[in-house]
């Protein structure tokens, strides 16, 4: 077994465990959105290199088709959901991950008969550009 690294500095940065359950839900109006039932989670606001967020999309929600300047990573919480390139529409369910690459024009949200949920995670600082009215 390896010997962990002790250099003896004090260190700048210590693990976090953050509970989902513990972190606040936030009303989350954005153009982006097909509708207006959607909540956000900010699960790991303090880290430095990338963007965590818990998505909560009521019945038939949906963001409109969008693209962003790297990857992407979805991971399925609850409920049933639909991601969607301009080629094809997949259903998707807890468990399920999803890497979008840089570029690809996507949507994703809720079908019409169940709320969706999912954590995405993304470069802290990447653009979103939205491709849909």
């Amino acid at each position: 077994m390896d010997e962990p690294i002790d250099d003896g500095r004090p260190r700048e940065e210590e693990m976090k465990i953050v509970s989902m359950n513990n972190v606040d839900r936030e009303h989350f109006p954005n153009p982006i959105f097909t509708g207006p039932d959607v909540t956000r989670q900010l699960l790991v606001p303090d880290s430095k290199e990338f963007s965590v967020n818990m998505i909560n999309f009521g019945k038939g929600v949906r963001n409109k088709f969008h693209a962003h300047d790297s990857e992407q990573i979805l991971i399925v919480t609850a409920g049933e959901g639909i991601v969607a390139t301009e080629k094809e529409e997949k259903m998707v369910t807890k468990g399920d991950i999803i890497l979008i690459p840089p570029g690809e024009k996507h949507w994703h949200g809720a079908t019409p008969d169940s709320e969706f949920s999912h954590i995405y995670v993304s470069r802290l600082g990447s653009t979103l550009t939205r491709l849909e009215d």
